[in-house]
């Protein structure tokens, strides 16, 4: 019985405490104002800022995996470095993991006649097996076959912004257009990556490769796609893909010429014979994760698209916890004012405080009743500031910047405020606490 009465007079106590807590912010609407707006602005900037950085972050990391998953590019940087179809197509069976490839040949403002309209587009020459690596669906028609591209066929896929200019969103499946002078036949359209994914495949056409060497008038590929089955066998590739292409072309950027050529000839990765890869990573390759020809100065790179999804995500995470922990001064400065306003409301309240104590009040009341304050000064605070942070971040996204409200930008925020309210709030409450009764009303 004894025990129930002693909760009973615990519980009794702090919802005085409470209630005096709320007298006591309520007593001083100006005051309590002002502190409520530094703690405010503290989590609106926390939550705005963050969720900017969190928003670019998706963004650039949604573009990056537009590219394709498990996706590793060949790439020659160096004129004297050339691949063929044949070696492209021989990729698969040396390489372990590997299960598409295509050969990439690019041609910049290619002459485009359509009816009476002309302009100049962008072509991109892939094969057929184009949709698998690059996790693109036909949305209508179909992509071009692997005969297509043998007999070097006239025919286009058109990327979605592309189609639906055409005939104002109306499929052009079956209809005609003049790519370079050559009336090519449309057989599908590709479905939609969005603005700047997928390399603005949106706003290009895709022939097959062997028709773009002719109107590119080039008989030399400088890049090509893999793809893997996951992305465990994207780093054992990138390791084989390392060596094979680091015995044809030699570390570093001076090109040795080999088979005999002269010196000026092309050196084509095609003329030399593959060899078989070894899986074990080597020194030139650390931890396997890594190869040296994804170094810009290097004649040839070999670059796995995951590596540069996990590298963009990590860069731009540290990014938004940098603006976050510029945005959380600003609670720190508000946790200040929460202290200095408590001092000052201790002060004036010395009166309220000794006739409490003279009453039987003990120091636990009044340190609850002061910590109490601080707290209900936070709570308001955050809720406030949650709330200008989402507008803010509403704001900004209607002016073209990625911005989303972060669920771990309000968990930061709300942290932040509610601690530095209850550190801040310790010292006065203690302070009131130990104010002794007899000197409390002396000086009221």
């Amino acid at each position: 019985m004894q025990s129930k009465g002693n909760i009973s007079s615990l519980l009794i106590r702090l919802k005085f405490s409470a209630m005096m807590a709320l007298d006591g912010i309520s007593s001083n609407l100006l005051r309590t104002f002002l502190t409520v707006l530094g703690i405010s602005i503290g989590v609106a900037a926390v939550v705005s800022l963050m969720g900017i950085g969190e928003g670019a972050r998706k963004s650039i990391v949604s573009q990056f995996e537009s590219l394709g998953e498990n996706v590793i590019v060949i790439k020659s940087n160096a004129e004297n470095i050339t691949f063929d179809a044949k070696e492209a197509e021989e990729i698969p069976s040396r390489v372990t993991g590997i299960q598409y490839t295509t050969p990439v040949v690019y041609t910049q403002d290619t002459p485009i006649r359509w009816r009476r309209d002309e302009s100049k587009m962008n072509i991109v020459g892939v094969n057929e097996q184009y949709p698998q690596i690059k996790d693109h669906k036909v949305l209508s028609g179909n992509f071009f076959t692997s005969l297509h591209v043998k007999q070097r066929s006239p025919v286009a896929v058109l990327g979605y912004n592309v189609a639906n200019n055409l005939l104002n969103g109306r499929s052009p499946v079956g209809q005609t257009l003049k790519i370079d002078g050559i009336n090519y036949r449309i057989v599908g359209v590709l479905a939609e990556k969005g603005k700047d994914k997928g390399d603005g495949i949106d706003d290009k056409i895709v022939i097959p490769y062997t028709s773009a060497l002719k109107i590119a008038n080039t008989k030399d590929i400088l890049e090509i796609w893999a793809k893997s089955n996951s992305s465990e066998d994207a780093e054992l590739a990138m390791i084989q893909l390392g060596r094979i292409y680091q015995r044809k072309v030699g570390i570093g950027s001076n090109i040795r010429p080999g088979n005999g050529q002269e010196e000026g000839e092309t050196a084509s990765a095609s003329n030399m014979p593959i060899e078989e890869p070894i899986a074990e990573p080597s020194p030139e390759v650390p931890g396997g994760k890594e190869n040296v020809f994804e170094k810009g100065e290097e004649p040839l790179t070999i670059t796995s698209l995951n590596n540069l999804v996990k590298e963009a995500d990590q860069a731009n995470r540290i990014m938004t916890v940098l603006l976050g922990g510029i945005a959380a001064v600003s609670l720190l400065v508000g946790g200040i004012g929460i202290m200095n306003i408590m001092l000052v409301a201790v002060t004036e309240r010395t009166g309220e405080i000794g006739v409490r104590r003279a009453l039987g009040a003990k120091k636990e009341d009044l340190l609850i009743q002061f910590l109490l304050e601080a707290v209900y000064v936070s709570i308001i605070g955050c809720v406030v500031g949650i709330i200008l942070g989402a507008w803010a971040v509403t704001i900004v996204s209607r002016y073209g910047l990625s911005a989303i409200v972060s669920f771990d930008s309000i968990r930061i925020a709300v942290f932040v405020a509610l601690t530095s309210g209850l550190l801040f709030g310790v010292y006065p409450a203690i302070n009131a606490s130990n104010l002794p009764p007899v000197e409390a009303l002396k000086r009221q």
